[in-house]
């Protein structure tokens, strides 16, 4: 998939209220979860011991940390579109997170976007909330949904 390419903020304010593309789907692997765990030192059982999460826990396998899946927001989102004007770009806070499933070992997770507000900062820059939706290939339940602020800057 091609992101959605802009020349400045005026051209991508034109997105608000807008969907952006789908983007591609990520399998979350074992190591991925794992490297997630020493990042983070959440070290927990249900993320990194298979064996005994295959016997003890209610998923049957490990489950990747639900704050993965945020981790994940900013490469998905630059996976939806670019502002060619954009110098930087930071993380500004996320809102309204909530984890409706967890994500097994070897799920397939994509990101379903839109542009819920655009205001503008201080040295050329604007606040972007994303409303963000993270799936879960053959499940009903995301696994993530959350509003999402960037702060972009020309």
């Amino acid at each position: 998939m091609k992101p959605l390419e802009f020349t400045d903020f005026s051209e991508f304010k034109l997105m608000l209220g807008k969907e952006l593309p789908t983007g591609n789907w990520y399998t979350i692997t074992q190591e991925m979860i794992n490297n997630f765990a020493n990042a983070t030192l959440d070290k927990q059982w249900i993320h990194i011991d298979e064996k005994r999460a295959e016997k003890e826990s209610p998923f049957k396998s490990t489950v990747a940390h639900g704050f993965m899946s945020v981790a994940m927001i900013s490469r998905m989102l630059e996976e939806a579109f670019t502002i060619k004007s954009v110098k930087m770009g930071l993380n500004y806070g996320i809102n309204k997170v909530r984890f409706p499933s967890p994500v097994p070992v070897n799920s397939e997770l994509r990101m379903l976007s839109s542009v819920k507000e655009i205001e503008e900062l201080a040295n050329n820059g604007i606040k972007v909330t994303f409303s963000c939706t993270i799936e879960i290939k053959g499940q009903q339940k995301p696994a993530c949904v959350a509003e999402f602020i960037a702060a972009l800057f020309e």
